[in-house]
C-alpha cells in the first residue's frame, strides 16, 4: 500500500537527487537515505569496485534487494536512488506501489556541468570518458531511462528544483492518505 511518507527521488545521474533529498528530508524532519550509500554499506565496498569486481548485473540485483528492503519498512524517509535504479527488476513499479516517486528532470547541459572533476570518479558508468563521450552517453541514457522516470507520480522539470516546490506537489498526496 502506498505510503506518502516514503518519498523516492529518481532521475539521471547528476540531476541533484542526493542534494535535494538531504534538504527535503531536513525540512520534513524525515530520515534521508542514498541508495548507493546503502549498497556500499551492505557490500563493504564502493560502487565502482562492485561494478569492477562483479559487474553491472550483480550490482542491479543488489540495488533492487536494498531498495525493496528500504521500502518494506514503516519509517518516513526521503530516498535518492541511483540513476538506473528505476529501470531494472520492476523497481519503478515497486517504488510507486510503496511510496511517492519524484522525477527530477534536469536539462542535460546542467547535468554535464555537474558531472565534471571529482564527480566522475564516483560514477563508474562514465569512467575513462571524455566530454563528447559523456554527452553521447547521457543522451542515450536519457532516451532509454525516460519511460521509467515518466512513470513517477510527481514530475519536476528545470534546473532550479527546490524542496519547497517538491513539498507543494507532495502535500496533496499526504492529505489524501486514508
Amino acid at each position: 500500500m502506498m505510503d506518502p511518507r516514503k518519498i523516492v527521488l529518481v532521475g539521471m545521474p547528476g540531476s541533484g537527487k542526493s542534494t535535494l533529498g538531504r534538504a527535503l528530508a531536513d525540512k520534513l524532519r524525515f530520515s534521508f537515505y542514498d541508495l548507493d550509500d546503502l549498497i556500499e554499506e551492505k557490500e563493504g565496498k564502493n560502487i565502482a569496485r562492485i561494478f569492477a569486481e562483479k559487474g553491472e548485473g550483480y550490482f542491479r540485483k543488489l540495488e533492487s534487494a536494498v531498495l525493496e528492503e528500504r521500502l518494506s519498512g514503516t519509517e518516513a524517509f526521503v530516498l535518492a536512488t541511483g540513476g538506473g535504479a528505476p529501470c531494472y527488476h520492476e523497481n519503478m513499479q515497486r517504488i510507486n506501489r510503496e511510496g511517492v516517486s519524484v522525477f527530477l528532470d534536469v536539462p542535460l547541459n546542467h547535468i554535464l556541468e555537474r558531472l565534471t572533476g571529482t564527480q566522475l570518479a564516483i560514477r563508474p558508468l562514465f569512467s575513462g570518458m571524455d566530454t563528447s563521450e559523456i554527452i553521447l552517453k547521457l543522451k542515450n541514457m536519457y532516451v532509454e531511462r525516460c519511460p521509467f522516470y515518466e512513470m513517477a507520480k510527481i514530475k519536476l522539470r528545470g534546473e532550479d528544483i527546490s524542496p519547497e516546490l517538491l513539498i507543494s506537489y507532495w502535500m496533496p498526496l499526504l492529505k489524501s492518505k486514508p
